[in-house]
């Protein structure tokens, strides 16, 4: 048995109109991740377990999805996978705040098969939280991407452009000015480096609770990036992305008809819908409802040189 070859699988059976791509799709940041994407309608998903790295290979059969492992961590990919596919993701409740507004009540029934992954795993989305702090997203792939291909190392199976994510002690032991080149100033690379030397202390979080409790106490981590990060660690539907540049805008665009708002306006219109606020924010973006935009793009910046 080699790398390329799956170690085991398993067969699950998601529920009725369960819509596979849309919900792993919130794995990835974009289409050319390093360590989650599509090749050939397969879902690939590239981590580090207590086992070491394993990838995860999702496929629709039927009705069904079929779940490979691949690597010395293939037995945890295989166990977690139907968390890692969404279909641990709790929705009860949802349909009946939902009603309370058409907008959001057309939005549950148009998306009812979309549901929030949970991977279990804080440091590897917390990694790439951080390098979407205050960036383009075109800045923060690229710092993203480039972190991972430095301190990662290609991802068991047969996907030879996956990645299996940075071990937490590299990044800690870098000095900040390795990740100059990678598109991280020294505030990023230093909030990445503290971050990194308490993964351990991370990843042990059982809780959106205690994660968010535990990543907000490092310098440089705030609302936005611990909600990014619960969202997807432990399927939070309730997670909203305070501090967010778009989401305030897109939220009241979307439920009050105005093209711009602060956070305690979005707190406001989301407020009828807690237990299931950051869901209501997926699912706005899932549909496209984001508000008009108004004024010049922020520029692209490098800070390869300095």
């Amino acid at each position: 048995m080699t790398e390329t070859e799956p170690v085991l699988d398993r067969t699950l059976r998601p529920p009725d109109g369960y819509r596979f791509a849309a919900s792993v799709r919130l794995l990835a940041m974009g289409a050319h991740d390093p360590c989650a994407r599509f090749v050939d309608g397969v879902f690939w998903w590239a981590t580090r377990t207590p086992d070491g790295p394993g990838t995860l290979a999702l496929r629709r059969t039927g009705g069904d999805l079929v779940a490979a492992g691949y690597g010395p961590g293939a037995a945890w990919v295989v166990e977690h996978a139907d968390a890692v596919a969404g279909l641990r993701d709790d929705v009860s409740g949802f349909a009946e705040l939902a009603a309370g507004h058409p907008v959001v009540a057309r939005l549950a029934r148009d998306h009812r098969g979309l549901r929030l992954p949970a991977t279990g795993q804080v440091f590897p989305r917390l990694l790439r939280a951080i390098c979407e702090q205050k960036v383009t997203g075109t800045e923060a792939f690229r710092a993203y991407a480039a972190t991972v291909r430095h301190f990662g190392r290609p991802a068991p199976g047969p996907v030879r452009s996956l990645w299996a994510p940075p071990k937490p002690a590299d990044v800690a032991a870098a000095p900040y000015w390795v990740f100059h080149p990678f598109g991280l100033e020294q505030r990023r690379a230093d909030t990445l480096r503290r971050a990194a030397a308490v993964a351990g202390r991370l990843d042990a979080c059982t809780t959106s609770a205690e994660a968010t409790r535990r990543m907000t106490a490092i310098p440089g981590i705030g609302r936005w990036t611990a909600a990014e990060v619960v969202r997807v660690a432990f399927a939070d539907a309730d997670a909203v992305s305070v501090g967010d540049f778009h989401v305030p805008n897109m939220v009241a665009w979307s439920l009050a008809g105005e093209a711009r708002a602060d956070d305690a306006r979005m707190l406001g219109l989301l407020e009828p819908f807690r237990g299931h606020r950051g869901r209501v924010c997926v699912l706005l973006a899932a549909a496209g409802r984001y508000a008009p935009a108004f004024g010049p793009r922020m520029p692209l910046r490098s800070f390869a040189r300095f």
